[in-house]
């Protein structure tokens, strides 16, 4: 019988697809797989289900495995060594397009709450500190009429376009790997940097590669207006936490929203005591039709490997 490690709790619906044939294991711990964890299961089981955080390194690979496949629950697989993962002969799977637009309505949010600095006003209110209305309490970034700055204009990217141009009457300028077609109010640029310098509010929407790692660093920080917001629903290592934290302290730019982090779950103290920032807690993908969808359709990845189908979803 095959053997299935499901590595957190997924909801009852996705558990309900699988096959009642599979000898299904599912971890009861919420923490994600260690290096150690990783390399014990793909040593027990035929094949494994993981996601964010489970730590498929190479070390991990590095025995070989008796797993056949890993069907990530989510597009982003950078816990995944793809090529150490190829070398062992495991075949990896992800789940993109179910997670667009959740994730670019929690971006579109980070954009106003950062800019219109929905996280601070709230905090202002619980603390019965706020004294009420007046003229010049507040004053925040109007949307309408500026620029918002894509870096990597995947399905993600351009759905947030299409929120912001056709939503809040912003124009979009982008830089992406190859050419795309550019909608009404949208144009592409040659490099990040180009992007980053005309930028009011500046999204990273990238996958996470050894390439795109501190993509966002020092030296493109120091490119973007001191008016300017960067807002992140990628990958938390895309961006140098400390290069972030410096300039928001020095004034360099002036804030942020961030729903991933590069230490994830911890956050900078820096972080957690500045005003101008919006922390979520990775909330891209929760809601509970997104997570259904995604879950199965890792669990159609397994089907169509276990039938000898093609894969819909390969890495």
């Amino acid at each position: 019988m095959t053997k299935l490690l499901v590595t957190r709790a997924l909801p009852d619906r996705v558990l309900a697809a699988i096959p009642h044939d599979i000898d299904l294991t599912v971890r009861e711990e919420i923490e994600p797989l260690t290096e150690t964890g990783a390399k014990a299961a793909l040593q027990v089981y035929d094949a494994i289900l993981p996601t964010l955080g489970d730590a498929f390194s190479a070390k991990a690979f590095a025995e070989g495995a008796r797993c056949d496949i890993l069907a990530n629950f989510g597009v982003g697989y950078n816990h995944i060594d793809v090529e150490a993962a190829r070398a062992a002969e495991v075949v990896v799977t992800n789940t993109p397009g179910a997670v667009t637009d959740a994730t670019a309505d929690i971006a579109m949010m980070l954009i106003l709450m950062t800019c219109r600095r929905g996280g601070e006003g709230e905090r202002l209110v619980r603390s019965g500190r706020w004294e009420g209305w007046h003229p010049t309490q507040m004053l925040g970034l109007h949307l309408g009429g500026k620029t918002l700055g894509i870096i990597g204009m995947g399905r993600i990217g351009q759905a947030v376009a299409k929120r912001a141009v056709y939503g809040f009457g912003m124009d979009v300028v982008f830089h992406n790997r190859s050419r795309k077609g550019a909608g009404a109010r949208m144009r592409q640029l040659a490099t990040a940097e180009e992007v980053a310098k005309v930028a009011d509010v500046l999204l990273v929407a990238v996958p996470a590669t050894p390439d795109t790692h501190h993509m966002i660093n020092a030296d493109l920080l120091a490119t973007m207006k001191p008016g300017a917001v960067l807002i992140n629903v990628a990958r938390g290592d895309i961006v140098d936490e400390a290069a972030l934290i410096l300039a928001l302290q020095t004034g360099q730019i002036a804030g942020a929203g961030l729903d991933v982090y590069e230490f994830e779950p911890k956050v900078p103290e820096p972080l957690l005591a500045m005003e101008n920032i919006v922390l979520l807690p990775h909330l891209g993908t929760a809601t509970l039709e997104v997570r259904e969808a995604m879950g199965l359709m890792a669990v159609e990845n397994l089907k169509a490997f276990w039938e000898g189908r093609p894969l819909p979803n390969a890495v």
